[in-house]
């Protein structure tokens, strides 16, 4: 009969993974949940990626050994489980991604009149940021917490003039879309 047991060296790596986690969870905590948001917009289902996220984020702390920051890790492992998750809802739901000049930014309900309720404005960017593809919303939504392109080209790997290049675009045709109601005008 064999028995194993535990060696010290099995309990200091699993107490180091907790601590990892508790570390990256009590940090990134409302970056999380703000990511969460940018990727799913059913408040259940946002839940349930939230608690994905978490559980991903724990099991990855097994494999990190500290050749990026702890910010870049948490952001890649994030977004990796996002955008599963949107692959998946999208086989669920037969709905369609588009590319960033398909973007239709939802109706407001006031045909046309711009609106200075802050509320119905951050929900329409917000619409229009999750009907990007996968990558696209990555950037930029890494652009929106503050990261820098080499940052978010290191949790991409993406290159950072690409990241850039993207950023810029990406922010031309939300404002573009945006203030035209989403329509492009061609």
């Amino acid at each position: 009969m064999n028995v194993t047991v535990e060696t010290a060296p099995t309990r200091e790596a699993a107490s180091r993974q907790d601590e990892m986690y508790r570390e990256a969870a009590a940090a990134f905590a409302q970056t999380l949940q703000r990511l969460a948001r940018g990727y799913e917009s059913d408040a259940d289902r946002r839940l349930d990626l939230l608690q994905e996220i978490h559980l991903a984020l724990w099991q990855s702390f097994e494999g990190f050994d500290g050749r990026c920051s702890l910010r870049t890790w948490v952001y890649r492992v994030a977004h990796n489980v996002a955008t599963s998750h949107v692959i998946r809802e999208r086989r669920f739901n037969s709905r369609t991604l588009v590319g960033l000049d398909e973007i239709e930014p939802p109706s407001t309900g006031h045909d046309g009149e711009r609106s200075a309720d802050r509320r119905i404005v951050l929900e329409k960017l917000a619409h229009m940021i999750r009907s990007l593809t996968p990558v696209d919303r990555q950037v930029i939504l890494s652009y929106l917490e503050g990261l820098d392109a080499a940052s978010i080209a290191e949790i991409t790997g993406i290159s950072a003039g690409n990241v850039a290049t993207k950023i810029h675009r990406i922010k031309l045709l939300l404002a573009r879309r945006f203030h035209q109601g989403g329509h492009d005008g061609k």
